[in-house]
């Protein structure tokens, strides 16, 4: 199969469903662009901010990403190249891609507040108490996972760890100058994405090294490193969001397009042959043991087919920002497609890189295994070379790109799990509604994960990929509801969001029986914490849905 071909096909699909799908969806919910939002509505120039669309698809886009729609894609080839691109592309135009605009749109209207805040309005208050409950712990899982692969990448390349620095006081700079200063958003840009660009140059004369400079072990290298961005995500959390987060989110924003054209061109040009099996079986045995297809695979690619955390982040954070409910279809269909489209990359660059599915396995599961996103950095950089670009420059530009949306994902995990803390707490709990006590909470939390011993580290993404589609069939289910109440057609989230029950259940299953099995305890008594939580959100999520078509009938 050529890599070519197969991305040609995808970005057809793609662009109908927008073309399509999501004006139908548009419809369907009721956007209304001479509505006020939030972001003016109640403004206060914190967490409410009135965004310029560029900006606010840039933040939102840098925030789902992550690295997400890479690890997961690369991992799930094990099942072969064909299922992994079929659940990207589908899942993407018809649940995802759905999933994030709807709840965008939600939040909107229920004055920009958190979709367990929606839930609270249709469930009552058991159901938003325990839906915010699994969102902050699923959020913990978040800001662990994708903290301990910037370290990662950190340890890989110590040059991405300065220009990472380097790029957090430039956002603090550019958020200065549009918000406090009133420069235009062009005009800075113009200045501040050059001199992003030339920071990847700058941190290669000056990699911070921390083995090298304090003759300190790998370990211990890993462990400080750790630390100081756990001090970040808390910095991060509490800062007005736009002197940071809204900044830094945007500017990352066109070194993820540039990473993107660079995969897509080189895609096209190079047209890679897949090597890798389009269909290697229904069960896998490097994903931690013997994995079966259903339903590993559709756990393990979240990002970039359908996404819990998507809902967070939408309901947490853009919603906040969105000046106009006509941004709602670009910024979060047209993000989610864009999503699946840097997965689908991962994967043709994988498929094609490896001369077969063994060589693939020995790289992703062998002694000397490479970590998925160096895996996607060579494979990529390998066809920049049918561009003319260096294969040094174009990996340490590939590594650059996903340290600094794994960092995105971070902070914007950190803040989101804050709101959801708050949210939890009665509002006569000032001190435990405190900003400070909240973010703190949160990275202590996650830094139990992270400096946990190497098999809850490992365990790490399945648990909170199976977290993660779980938080997305609560939110599916949470939008059928908002559907029924409001007489308009349900299929459309109804019928992904019992497929995603499926899925999410049973891999929390096979988790809990794997974690206690080999003695992991931390990991598997938190999937059964979720996943009791969950099914107790559903139940009460199923005896509304029953409420609503009795009254239906008797109307």
């Amino acid at each position: 199969m050529n890599g070519a071909i197969l991305l040609l096909a995808a970005l057809a699909i793609f662009a109908l469903g927008y073309l399509f799908y999501s004006r139908f969806t548009e419809k369907l919910i009721g956007v209304d662009p001479t509505r006020p939002t939030p972001a003016n509505a109640q403004r206060d120039d914190v967490d409410y901010v009135p965004a310029h669309p560029m900006v606010l698809f840039g933040h939102h886009f840098a925030a789902i990403a992550g690295a997400g729609p890479i690890v997961g894609p690369v991992l799930a080839v094990q099942f072969g190249w064909a299922c992994v691109a079929l659940w990207i592309v589908l899942g993407c135009v018809f649940i995802g891609a759905v999933h994030d605009m709807i709840t965008l749109f939600l939040s909107v209207r229920h004055r920009g507040e958190s979709i367990g805040s929606v839930i609270g309005d249709l469930l009552g208050k058991t159901g938003k108490i325990l839906f915010l409950l699994f969102s902050w712990s699923a959020l913990i899982l978040v800001v662990a996972v994708f903290s301990s692969q910037v370290v990662d990448t950190f340890m890989l390349d110590p040059a991405i760890a300065s220009a990472s620095l380097l790029f957090i006081v430039e956002a603090i700079v550019f958020g200065l100058c549009v918000y406090r200063f009133k420069v235009p958003v062009g005009i800075a840009s113009l200045v501040a994405v050059p001199v992003m660009f030339a920071f990847v140059w700058v941190g290669s004369l000056i990699p911070i090294d921390l083995v090298a400079m304090f003759g300190i072990s790998k370990a211990t290298a890993q462990m400080v490193w750790c630390a100081v961005l756990l001090v970040y995500c808390y910095f991060a959390s509490t800062c007005p969001v736009w002197i940071l987060l809204q900044p830094r989110d945007y500017l990352n924003a066109y070194l993820l397009y540039v990473m993107m054209a660079l995969g897509i061109l080189g895609v096209l040009v190079a047209q890679p042959v897949l090597h890798v099996d389009a269909f290697a079986g229904f069960n896998a045995e490097g994903l931690g043991g013997v994995a079966p297809l259903f339903p590993i695979l559709f756990v393990t690619v979240a990002c970039g087919a359908c996404s819990g955390f998507h809902s967070l982040v939408a309901s947490g954070t853009t919603s906040k920002q969105t000046a106009n409910e006509k941004h709602i279809r670009p910024v979060a269909y047209g993000g989610m497609l864009l999503e699946g489209l840097l997965a689908l990359i991962g994967v043709i660059g994988v498929a094609g890189f490896y001369a077969s599915q063994g060589a693939y396995l020995e790289a992703i599961a062998g002694p000397e295994k490479i970590s998925p996103v160096a895996m996607f950095a060579n494979s990529t950089a390998s066809f920049c070379v049918k561009l003319g670009i260096p294969i040094g420059i174009a990996k340490n530009f590939m590594l650059l790109a996903l340290s600094a949306f794994l960092m995105t994902s971070v902070d914007a995990g950190t803040r989101l799990a804050r709101f959801s803390w708050q949210e939890l707490m009665p509002k006569n709990a000032k001190p435990l509604r405190n900003v400070h006590f909240g973010t703190l909470l949160v990275c202590v939390l996650a830094g139990v994960f992270m400096f946990g011993n190497e098999t809850v580290r490992n365990s790490l993404w399945t648990l909170f990929a199976s977290a993660n589609q779980l938080l997305a069939t609560l939110t599916l289910t949470t939008m059928t509801i908002w559907l029924l109440k409001n007489r308009k057609p349900c299929w459309m989230t109804a019928i992904p969001a019992c497929f995603m029950m499926a899925v999410s259940s049973w891999a929390l299953c096979l988790k809990i029986r794997s974690g206690f099995a080999v003695g992991n305890y931390l990991t598997g008594g938190t999937a059964l914490f979720l996943l009791i939580l969950g099914a107790v959100v559903v139940s009460l999520a199923i005896k509304e849905v029953s409420r609503c078509f009795r009254s239906a009938v008797r109307s």
